[in-house]
């Protein structure tokens, strides 16, 4: 164990709130136990654990990260390591040659709350880095054997706003939209139900365009956001 994964360890059990442990075990259908520390004070810790922190290259904030991801014996350490990856003195790095570690930790993570920090949160910032590149990766993700490298790329765009690119957006829809899947379906309308915000009459034409082939759900969540600005 790293002296970093140490402290977070330390900083996180300091936090905890042993009774919390079980029901958030529960609540995620964890393998891997909680030490009962909630969202608020995790990120509260991190915050204090991680100031001042600097790496001189990408490959030293990433073995930082995967110490942290490889190390943890409890679900808590992981989210302290996905805090890491957005840390400030990072930003320079996220670039295309972090994926493949972005990609171990969404693979590995295989479920929906460590999947849609990365994906929802560091994957947006990545497209403005590397734009054609980082597209490329996301439709070639988007009809992965992986069902969640493919929600990842459907939940690329959650923070583009005015700046989505729909053509991308479409695409890494378009693979999943016959899909059964629950997470592909809940993705699918998430991401559309994000995008109403900024154009919800495109939302309701693609809706209807493609109303034979969503989901109930899809659909549902789709259009939660065109009902409220009508």
């Amino acid at each position: 164990m790293t002296a970093l994964a140490k402290a977070v360890l330390t900083a996180l059990k300091a936090a905890a709130d042993p009774a919390r442990a079980p029901g958030m075990q529960a609540y995620m259908k964890s393998e891997m136990p909680y030490l009962g520390v909630s969202a608020v004070p995790l990120r509260q810790a991190c915050k204090e654990l991680f100031r001042g922190l600097g790496w001189a290259r990408s490959e030293d904030w990433q073995a930082d990260v995967l110490a942290l991801w490889r190390g943890a014996q409890f679900r808590e350490e992981r989210y302290a390591a996905i805090e890491l990856t957005g840390v400030k003195a990072a930003h320079h790095f996220q670039r295309l040659d972090a994926l493949p570690m972005y990609e171990e930790m969404i693979v590995t993570g295989a479920w929906w709350d460590y999947v849609d920090a990365i994906a929802g949160g560091r994957f947006w910032t990545l497209i403005v880095n590397e734009g054609v590149r980082m597209k490329r990766s996301m439709r070639s993700w988007s009809s992965d054997r992986n069902m969640w490298k493919r929600r990842s790329s459907i939940l690329c765009q959650l923070k583009a706003k005015e700046h989505t690119d729909l053509d991308l957006l479409y695409a890494c829809i378009e693979p999943s939209l016959d899909s059964k899947e629950f997470f592909l379906r809940k993705a699918i309308g998430w991401a559309l139900r994000q995008y109403a915000w900024t154009d919800p009459a495109e939302v309701e034409r693609y809706v209807a365009a493609n109303a034979d082939r969503l989901s109930g759900l899809s659909k549902r969540e789709a259009l939660k956001n065109v009902r409220k600005a009508a």
